[in-house]
């Protein structure tokens, strides 16, 4: 699936899970704010007030967590776990806490042992179902979608993550199905409607498609900070249509939302060389290349522009740089892009 859903450092990592997280299930800001943290992760939630740890304990950990200081939260709650192994409050903050680290397997570990002590509150469940999906377990996420959807069935961000998973599946009816249900709670669920856009096109129902990104780009602009993706998407599907010069436009938005996107410049770098401008699109190209160093696409595009100049010596490096990035990719194929 085109989606922020492979962060590209960890810095990014927490960031995207810190917006997942925040959906609209609790009342998010599609402003941006981050809304509240994962399962147990409220330094005043009830984690501290049950815990058996000593009262400067409890303080520390309130603030580590308050802080995002996670590997000093880790330490903390493992201490305390290890005086009271008994404490779901304590197991589910540390599963919060392994996620928020990008320790999606620990984080399952742990809710899964708070849950064979006491029920899994609302948002510890959808901490581990998104675990469940960072595994790249969707057999195991989807179950616990669907008991939550079951619980709260006017909350759009369970039938949103159950559509993407059908998405993945290539169940693309399913998840229409699914996505038009979100919107149907939430007109305004911008990331729905975006991915509505995806699974129309996996279709080939372009026209479709390209009326729900357009709603997503609509959404996007209302609410900032903006998401490069709405705008990437349609461009791409413009790109698809060969309607180059609004492709252009749309992928230039793209890059001006978030100028360090660099799937945003190697796009536009692409549709710049349809239009027989080689020149703007190294430019673009090596500006990708520049920002993710780990990308190979934009080297062999490069690599196919110097060899049609003639240049055998920079097409050859750059060919030689995808070659040597994708074979990286091979080899640590958990890292999708």
């Amino acid at each position: 699936m085109r989606g922020p859903w492979a962060p590209e450092s960890m810095q990014k990592r927490l960031a995207l899970l810190l917006l997942v997280l925040g959906g609209p299930a609790f009342a998010q800001d599609r402003s941006g704010g981050e809304g509240p943290l994962p399962g147990g992760l409220d330094a005043e939630g009830p984690v501290l007030a049950a815990s058996a740890a000593d009262d400067e304990r409890s303080a520390a950990i309130a603030k580590a967590l308050q802080a995002g200081e996670w590997p000093r939260a880790e330490t903390l709650l493992l201490e305390a776990i290890e005086e009271r192994p008994d404490s779901p409050e304590l197991l589910r903050t540390l599963g919060g806490v392994f996620f928020m680290e990008g320790r999606p397997l620990n984080a399952a570990v742990a809710f899964k042992k708070a849950e064979a002590l006491a029920p899994l509150d609302e948002r510890s469940r959808f901490t581990l179902a998104m675990a469940y999906v960072a595994l790249g377990r969707p057999d195991w996420a989807r179950p616990e979608l669907e008991t939550l959807k079951k619980e709260d069935e006017r909350n759009p961000l369970y039938p949103y993550w159950i559509a993407r998973l059908d998405y993945d599946d290539g169940q693309y009816e399913s998840a229409i199905e699914g996505l038009r249900r979100a919107i149907e709670l939430d007109p305004r669920y911008m990331k729905a409607h975006d991915n509505l856009g995806l699974s129309y096109e996996a279709l080939g129902r372009f026209d479709e498609a390209r009326r729900a990104y357009e709603e997503a780009v609509r959404l996007d602009r209302e609410t900032p900070p903006q998401s490069p993706w709405p705008h990437l998407n349609l461009g791409l599907l413009l790109t698809r249509l060969d309607r180059l010069d609004e492709a252009e436009a749309r992928l230039r938005e793209s890059a001006k939302v978030d100028p360090r996107f660099a799937k945003a410049r190697y796009h536009l770098g692409v549709v710049l060389e349809k239009q027989g401008r080689p020149a703007d699109a190294v430019v673009e190209l090596e500006e990708a290349a520049r920002l993710d160093s780990a990308y190979p696409e934009p080297h062999y595009a490069l690599a196919r522009i110097h060899r049609r100049a003639g240049d055998r010596e920079n097409s050859d490096r750059a060919l030689a740089r995808f070659r040597e990035l994708r074979e990286l990719e091979e080899k640590d194929p958990k890292k999708p892009r």
